[in-house]
């Protein structure tokens, strides 16, 4: 069986008691940087071998991964915070044991995940959203706010501290923004959690006017039109 385990993003007391059952019970965790995850695992006083797999994993790593689970080995994949397939490359090794393995048990353990944490705090409708991932830093990014532009649904998209002040410039220059409602969370979880809501323009000056605003990571929350 291969488990797909949300961990926390930030806070490590967000975890189900079922994904520490199930890391201490694997044969084997699947992690996408083994430093950060050990952090977690001796936490909770999980003794386990850690096997490394991320988006530079070659296809051998895969095939190593497969044929474990062929011996009938059960394995743990975890990434670095938060839900495994959703902007990592989760999705792409289930997609890969299910190719080779048709009848592999694929387990979900639900659990955090920035963008859903974001948008439950934000007041906006959720009933239909659109979730976007990052901007392209450099090739496309034009297109990638244009289609912000033209979205009606509430948007929820992931930032970086180096280009979230840049990202809130050009949500800023697309019509139609202008009285459009914004919520940018920062850090969520963590020691130094911070929300800031209103338009892009007041956004922009709450954290112009906060020394810790260019720390951390970013989620975006437009609201619907």
């Amino acid at each position: 069986m291969l488990y797909i385990v949300a961990t926390p993003i930030g806070n490590l007391e967000d975890i189900t008691l079922r994904a520490i059952d199930t890391m201490r019970s694997a044969d084997f965790i699947l992690a996408e940087d083994t430093r950060v995850t050990r952090v977690l695992l001796d936490k909770y006083e999980i003794s386990k071998e850690v096997i490394s797999y991320h988006q530079h994993s070659k296809i051998n790593k895969i095939e190593y991964i497969i044929e474990l689970l062929k011996s009938g080995k059960n394995l743990a994949l975890v990434s670095d915070a938060g839900t495994p397939g959703i902007n990592d490359p989760g999705n792409y090794l289930i997609n890969k044991v299910l190719e080779a393995l048709p009848d592999c048990r694929v387990i979900p353990l639900p659990g955090p995940n920035a963008a859903v944490a974001a948008l439950s705090i934000s007041g906006f409708p959720s009933d239909n959203f659109t979730y976007l991932g990052f901007p392209p830093h450099k090739k496309g990014r034009q297109t990638f706010f244009k289609k912000i532009g033209e979205i009606e649904e509430t948007i929820v998209f992931y930032e970086s501290k180096y280009r979230i002040m840049k990202a809130l410039e050009e949500l800023r220059d697309l019509s139609g923004m202008g009285d459009r409602l914004v919520v940018v969370a920062r850090e969520l979880t963590k020691q130094f959690e911070t929300i800031y809501r209103g338009t892009v323009s007041e956004i922009e000056k709450q954290m112009e006017s906060d020394k810790n605003s260019g720390l951390g990571e970013f989620v975006v929350v437009l609201k619907s039109k």
